[in-house]
């Protein structure tokens, strides 16, 4: 609900603070004194395009600022906080517009400097504006199948968690399918690839085994190659050992008796018991390092093809066990994939069929709210003056998405077998006032903004018309507050509270000023605009009764 609106410097208001209250009001005034700069600001404050016409002869800047107050599950809460703009609690919601003299503006929420595009977004949540010229509200097709299910109490719920379920699988079948696409690029390489290393079939740790026994092996071949001629050394007819023998037996020939040569033939026997060990042990390590060159080759070439398929696929020996089991993985995912696929299509077909289930069962009770809101527009036509016009609910197939495959807008015909078209293109600006008139009262409670204003919603008409009027608007006042400029007393009468804008002049020139009416400045305007600048007593009594019967 609109609270407050405070206006400097536009046009020629200089400084202007005006209070609202719930239910309807009424703005009345001479032709001229200035209604449409309370409308023009206003817009201004809700993010209308900015007009550097607007401000004040001879200041440097104008501003307006507005105070709304939003219940805590509005519309407008939502989007200010998807925006990060957080608003107190209970606090009412404070937005302002300045505009420059050469046409700059600045948007803001609370302290907070905003767009003038989501400036005008929570506006048009908060407060719709009603006039000739009004492109947004019941006027934008865009609102009108949710205006349509509200009237109806019809739940989209289900559709739309249908829709989510259709469209979840689709990404999950485009993903698979994807990846699919991908991995069979890739069947011929892993297939190849897994047979190379299938083939060479190494282990964990193969590669370090065989080094290490290589190495051991060329170590062996460099050791046994010292040992060659060794046993000749030792062992042979003229070795070592045969010499050895030879000296202690000629010392044990001729000097056993002499103390010097027994202690010469204690060592000698020492030596051939050291040198026939040695030789033993000489014999076996020869044994020992003796091998087979073809097993060298062997295990040379099998370390060699296992690290030279190790640098092909970049990784480490060791790991290529590892990574055939990854290849032989990915091949039975890729025959997997197709079956995945199989049943995301299985998947795909049931949830849209079930989508399709509700949303033609949604469109079927579309149809019947758009016949019942057709029936209630329709008697609202004639007291309207409107009796040759005729309304209807146009719904037409659309694409499919969360709130079904229904298209909705309000189409008029405002002659006889004139064609139906949309309100913004067949109706004229008076007719179109009072078509949107009828559908808020038609709509009742479906969706209105807290604030709803209507610019000159009675022009050309008069008598019974403008009494009709002016029911509907105080119905409508009941659950939205309702603001009006009218030149309407039948309309003027029906307010709970009465504003007067009026133009002044005075030394400093002519300014627009607004203020509240008490009961009797109430009747004597009323009066006026039943009889004109000289108001009579006639005029005054015709004023009680209308102020008497609203």
């Amino acid at each position: 609900m609109l609270r407050q609106l405070a206006i400097r410097n536009v046009v020629l208001v200089d400084q202007l603070e005006l209070e609202f209250d719930a239910g309807l009001g009424v703005l009345t005034g001479e032709t001229g004194a200035g209604k449409s700069i309370l409308l023009d600001s206003l817009g201004l404050a809700l993010g209308a395009r900015a007009d550097a016409g607007l401000v004040r002869s001879g200041e440097d800047a104008a501003s307006v600022s507005a105070e709304i107050e939003l219940s805590s599950d509005h519309p407008a809460q939502v989007l200010l906080s998807e925006q990060g703009i957080e608003v107190d609690s209970g606090e009412p919601l404070i937005i302002r517009r300045t505009l420059k003299a050469d046409g700059g503006s600045r948007a803001f929420i609370g302290a907070a400097a905003v767009s003038a595009g989501l400036l005008r977004d929570i506006g048009a949540l908060a407060v719709e504006i009603h006039g000739q010229h009004d492109d947004r509200g019941l006027l934008n097709p865009r609102g009108h199948r949710a205006l349509l299910d509200v009237f109806g109490r019809l739940d989209v719920a289900a559709v739309a968690a249908a829709w989510e379920e259709v469209t979840r699988i689709e990404g999950e079948l485009a993903t698979a399918r994807a990846e699919l696409a991908a991995a069979e690029r890739d069947r011929d390489y892993l297939a190849h690839s897994l047979s190379e290393i299938d083939a060479l079939a190494p282990e964990a740790g193969e590669e370090t085994k065989l080094a290490e026994e290589r190495a051991a092996m060329q170590a062996g071949l460099k050791a046994g190659e010292a040992l060659t001629g060794l046993d000749e050394l030792l062992g042979g007819s003229d070795g070592a050992l045969a010499q050895l023998r030879l000296a202690a037996r000629r010392i044990e020939r001729g000097a056993a008796d002499h103390p010097l040569l027994a202690e010469a033939l204690a060592a000698l026997d020492r030596a051939l018991i050291e040198a026939s060990d040695a030789e033993d042990k000489i014999a076996r390590a020869a044994d020992a390092l003796t091998f087979d060159p073809a097993r060298l080759e062997a295990s040379e070439a099998r370390l060699f093809d296992i690290r030279g398929l190790a640098r092909k696929h970049r990784v480490e020996p060791d790991a290529l066990a590892e990574l055939a089991d990854r290849m032989r993985a990915q091949l039975s995912d890729i025959e997997a994939g197709g079956e995945q696929i199989a049943l995301l299509d299985r998947e795909l077909e049931q949830a849209r069929l079930r989508y399709s289930e509700l949303a033609t069962d949604l469109g079927a009770r579309r149809r019947a709210a758009a016949a019942r809101l057709d029936a209630a527009v329709a008697t609202e036509l004639h007291p309207l003056k409107l009796d040759a016009a005729r309304f209807r609910t146009a719904i037409v197939e659309a694409e499919p998405g969360p709130a079904g495959t229904d298209r909705v807008e309000f189409e008029v015909s405002t002659n006889p077998g004139a064609p139906f078209g949309p309100l913004t293109r067949i109706a004229s600006g008076g007719e179109t006032s009072r078509f949107i008139l009828a559908l808020k009262v038609a709509l009742a409670e479906a969706g209105s903004a807290g604030t709803m204003i209507f610019d000159e919603i009675d022009r050309g008409v008069g008598g019974a018309v403008a009494s009709a009027i002016g029911e509907r608007l105080a119905r409508l006042a009941k659950q939205s507050q309702v603001l009006v400029v009218t030149h309407s007393p039948q309309v003027a009468a029906r307010a709970a509270h009465h504003f007067r804008i009026e133009k002044v002049h005075g030394p400093h020139g002519t300014r627009t000023t607004v203020r509240r009416l008490t009961a009797d400045e109430r009747r004597e305007e009323i009066a006026r605009m039943l009889s004109g600048a000289a108001v009579t007593d006639e005029a005054r009594a015709q004023a009680a009764r209308l102020l008497e019967a609203a």
